[in-house]
């Protein structure tokens, strides 16, 4: 005879168990199945010591379990205990088989073969015990694991953790904590920032990195693996680490085909998608109730309180409404219309692409972290050259861009349901235009750290970014064409990874597609005299390919990836149908490839009488590559047949930034002629940007990467330079004028004060002067441009853009 219950609750974490805790409390025939031989199997299984979080801090618990931050053995036996004083009534050892019946008849299976009757279930079996496994070669290595119980357990092994959500984060502080056990931890994060992680362990493992106990690899993904090493794919190419044990944590997914076999409707066919739900927690079959990480909350504040709703929704409290109800409300009541929470969330919705696949109770949390407003007709969003990195998505009403900063009646209209502000959340450039509204408007402003989340969790929003980036790219690429003329191209787009060193098109292969460099940059060689010889540099922004698409041959060079890159493959047919519609577009493509085949001629006219001449100049482009150019948007280069060492240009660098000079001319490499000096090459994607607290570093309207007054002198950004050009130092006092110098010995003269007057005119007080962080800004405000250049006698010192390299190779070698 099967056991009957009015609910049936499946699995025992945070939410499960709330919600049999509340039907305890109301007196509901109840049962709690949990398939282990413990409670809260997910938080169980935290690494011991672990401090669980209570985020968000401003959202009120209204569980009868209680719940602090804390560490996990104290949060465990808190619960034990309230779970017997409460008399729940658990089952351990039940793992639930298969859910069948409808509402008020269900029956759950267990795998022993007992049945139990319930009228209602409660799902709250989340996600955890569906990993996310390791794919690739050695992938299956009897070393690699996806759990950490006791970091203790590992003494004088090289760790490598992959995935850079808390898990992650807390598996890589845990192991690297004490010193005297010998671990040697690495974590990979395949993107430049933490964007899954809450912003406490984000601190952490910014301050671990930053002391050398944690080795943080950030755009670093795993190629292979062997016993004793870890193959890697890095922005600068292929690295190879020691690595004794594998703790992967790349997230989990959804126990899908157990979920759809209780008949359960999922939200998309995406891996990530989540149950179809009712505001109430209600699934397609009604009856059977999803909460916790299985509902896309995984929050262990909101699971309680969701495992709490859903006993009291099926117990008839139908006016409940949810704990973070007052946080939402206080959100919208800005805006014009009278519209509950719920309807202002399904409105928001409906009504913008990036938002269609999140659920309502992903919408719930995506609101949180995010503003929406209401603006008047012909309000400013944002500035031009403002700096901002937030997305803005618009809901109702239309956005105009002013794409002429000479004339704001030039615009290009941006209607409801798109996004502006991508640019500013890729890049991190200043604001590129003034946006307002044409109309009034409803827009959410999504802060960066919320646009960046939204992207790593939700595959459907990623693409739909992608997508009107893309579209926005080309557009801004090939003018003449509009976004319909685009659409049978954008269809065939394909987003391409490609690690430094690669290629993307092998000479002398069939192919006809388009690739458009969309991070990164590319460099072109040719095949001569059985040598490759280099031939351009791409940068972000290029496209390259046309060449054998309009004349129907092979392909005439090579090209390969600088640093690690993204670019846009475009399918080559679909183009062709392109250019015969829009002959202006296939007039501009046959103008670029003539001055492309000038550079070939001009290269293979000297394959004979100037062979050295042509290895000489390919060995001079590779060399800049090699220091940093690949990625470079200005670079401070040197002649050497030129210069005299009288070091004006340090001096003026220091005159022009409060005596403290950006530039080391004697520092650096030498090829040939040319000379790379430490100086900030101001790169696409800068390193130094990835993990600085306060914001300081930014990007100016041309490109220049500088930092600004709210620097503290963490010196994450001196770490993360892979070229050493940036330094912290102490500001000295303002210096007097020239004249005061030369008549009455007032400070310390040109140029930045040596060690000995600064030691002498040390503060008065004895007190350290603060420290920040310096760098090359080029000169950034100042009339005449980089001082550098400008002090220097003879010309030698030049600042070039990578697009202009080509020509600097060519500088004394006979081009």
């Amino acid at each position: 005879m099967a056991s009957a219950f009015k609910i049936a609750v499946v699995g025992s974490g945070p939410a499960g168990m709330s919600a049999a805790g509340r039907a305890a409390q109301l007196g509901l025939s109840h049962i709690l199945l949990e398939k282990t031989d413990h409670l809260s199997d997910t938080i169980y299984k935290y690494q011991k010591g672990k401090h669980v979080m209570a985020t968000p801090s401003q959202l009120v618990l209204r569980s009868d379990m209680d719940f602090e931050a804390g560490k996990r053995e104290a949060i465990l036996e808190v619960w034990d205990r309230q779970v017997a004083e409460r008399q729940v009534n658990v089952r351990m050892n039940a793992e639930v088989k298969k859910i069948t019946g409808s509402k008020g008849d269900f029956t759950l299976t267990l795998t022993n073969g007992e049945e139990i009757k319930a009228e209602y279930v409660i799902l709250g079996i989340g996600t955890q015990g569906n990993p996310n496994k390791l794919r690739c070669e050695g992938g299956d290595l009897p070393h690699i694991q996806y759990t950490l119980d006791d970091p203790g357990e590992y003494v004088d092994e090289h760790i490598t953790v992959i995935g850079s959500g808390d898990a992650g984060i807390e598996n890589a502080i845990g192991l690297a904590a004490d010193p005297e056990q010998g671990n040697v931890v690495t974590i990979l994060n395949r993107s430049p920032e933490f964007a899954r992680a809450k912003q406490g362990n984000i601190d952490l493992i910014t301050e671990a990195g930053r002391t050398g106990r944690v080795n943080v690899m950030c755009e670093t993904t795993p190629a292979r693996v062997v016993p004793g090493y870890l193959y890697l794919d890095t922005r600068d190419g292929e690295q190879k680490i020691k690595c004794d044990r594998i703790i992967a944590r790349m997230g989990t997914a959804p126990p899908r085909k157990f979920v759809e076999e209780c008949g359960i409707q999922f939200t998309s066919d995406s891996a990530d998608a989540f149950p179809a739900l009712s505001p109430q927690f209600e699934s397609s079959v009604p009856g059977i109730y999803v909460i916790g990480a299985l509902a896309g909350y995984p929050l262990i504040k909101h699971c309680m309180n969701q495992g709490y709703d859903a006993v009291e929704f099926i117990n008839g409290n139908t006016d409940l409404k949810p704990a973070d109800e007052p946080l939402l409300e206080k959100k919208f009541e800005g805006l014009p219309g009278a519209r509950s929470v719920t309807e202002w969330l399904a409105f928001l919705r409906r009504r913008v692409s990036i938002l269609n696949d999140l659920s309502m109770l992903q919408m719930r949390e995506f609101m949180l972290d995010s503003e929406p407003r209401a603006y008047r007709a012909g309000e400013v969003v944002f500035r031009r050259n403002e700096p901002g990195a937030s997305l803005f998505a618009i809901a109702d009403g239309s956005l105009l861009v002013e794409i002429d900063p000479a004339n704001p009646d030039r615009t290009v209209s941006i209607e409801r349901g798109s996004i502006v502000g991508e640019v500013g959340l890729i890049s991190g450039r200043k604001r590129g235009a003034t946006v307002r509204t044409g109309e009034g408007a409803i827009v959410i402003e999504i802060p960066r750290s919320a646009a960046l989340k939204l992207i790593a969790t939700n595959d459907a929003a990623k693409r739909e970014i992608t997508r009107i980036a893309t579209e926005r790219q080309l557009l801004q690429m090939f003018g003449s064409v509009s976004p319909d003329d685009l659409k049978e191209v954008l269809d065939t787009a394909e987003i391409r990874n490609v690690r430094a060193g690669e290629t993307i098109i092998n000479e002398g292969e069939e192919g006809y597609d388009i690739f458009v460099i969309r991070l990164g940059s590319m460099v072109v060689e040719k095949s001569i005299g059985g040598k490759p010889v280099f031939l351009s540099y791409l940068p972000a922004g290029s496209y390259v390919g046309e060449m054998a698409l309009v004349d129907r041959g092979r392909r005439t060079a090579t090209v390969r990836a600088a640093i690690k890159s993204e670019v846009i493959r475009l399918d080559g047919d679909a183009f062709r149908r392109l250019l015969d519609r829009k002959p202006e577009l296939l007039a501009r493509f046959k103008q670029d490839m003539s001055s492309r085949q000038e550079l070939t001629s001009f290269i293979e006219a000297r394959k004979d009488g100037f062979g050295g001449v042509v290895d000489m100049y390919s060995q001079v482009a590779g060399f800049l590559v090699e220091n940093g150019i690949g990625e470079a948007t200005d670079v401070l280069l040197i002649d050497e047949k030129l210069c005299i060492g009288c070091d004006n240009c340090e001096r003026a660098c220091a005159d022009s930034h409060e005596g403290l000079s950006r530039l080391d001319r004697e520092a650096g490499r030498t090829y040939a002629h040319l000379h790379v000096p430490t100086s900030c090459r101001h790169c696409e994607h800068p390193h130094c940007m990835a993990d600085c607290p306060p914001n300081a570093l930014n990007r100016g309207p041309d490109g220049e990467v500088y930092i600004n007054d709210t620097c503290i002198g963490c010196g994450n950004c001196q770490r993360n330079c892979p070229y050493g050009v940036i330094r912290l130092a102490k500001v000295p006092p303002k210096k007097p004028g020239l004249l005061k110098w030369l008549f009455f010995g007032s400070g310390p003269g040109p140029g930045e004060a040596d060690e000995k007057w600064a030691k002498k005119n040390k503060s008065k007080s004895g007190a350290e002067a603060p420290k920040k962080a310096i760098k090359c800004d080029m000169c950034s405000g100042i009339e005449g441009g980089p001082a550098c250049v400008r002090a220097c006698p003879t010309g030698a010192a030049i600042r070039v853009s990578p697009e202009e390299f080509l020509s600097v190779a060519r500088m004394g070698q006979g081009g």
